[in-house]
């Protein structure tokens, strides 16, 4: 296990320092963590604000991630890497512009959806699954030129499908299973795998 990279996929928790040493004990070398849930872009700036300063506090356990090495450095120091994400689209607002400066601020990961429909496609739970919009095609390029990761984990069927088509980098399903596995709207048919 100690020569292991081990990712926990998703994580959202009220983060402390013995939260930390239990990841470390554990084995973790690098956590998916929820930094954001509905939150626009001002809220975004002050949760991201919240983990420059836990990296700050805590230095001797985790590390922001934002590339690949940041967390195969983190494994070699013995540091819990942390790789921040949205659930939903709700930090860039409707701008375009705001994708760059978030990746560049640490935001790696970001949901096109969180359920219901947003301006980039249809969530699971639609009746409709509209898809990927026209703004969320261009989010999706966006997301793809600055390496943000692209999470569909609740997103509709269409929309799923239709980001796989369209992206061209690999996408992520960071938290759902196989809909034949177990009955559940959020989760992904073999179409999509």
């Amino acid at each position: 296990h100690a020569g292991l990279i081990v990712i926990d996929g998703l994580e959202y928790s009220n983060w402390n320092r013995a939260l930390f040493e239990e990841l470390k004990a554990g084995g973790i070398t690098a956590v998916h963590a929820t930094a954001v849930y509905w939150e626009d872009a001002r809220q975004t700036l002050a949760l991201l604000a919240d983990w420059n300063r836990r990296f700050r506090e805590h230095a001797d356990l985790i590390r922001p991630v934002t590339s690949g090495e940041d967390i195969r450095a983190a494994k070699r120091e013995g540091r819990i890497a942390f790789l921040l994400g949205a659930q939903n689209c709700s930090p860039i607002e409707q701008d375009l512009g705001l994708v760059e400066i978030f990746r560049h601020l640490g935001l790696m990961v970001m949901q096109l959806t969180y359920n219901n429909q947003s301006p980039l496609g249809g969530g699971c739970y639609e009746a409709v699954d509209s898809g990927l919009t026209r703004f969320g095609r261009e989010v999706l390029k966006e997301m793809n030129r600055v390496g943000m990761i692209t999470d569909l984990s609740h997103s509709g069927e269409k929309t799923t499908l239709d980001t796989i088509e369209q992206s061209t980098r690999p996408v992520c399903i960071s938290h759902a299973n196989l809909s034949f596995f177990h009955e559940n709207i959020r989760n992904k048919s073999e179409r999509v795998l």
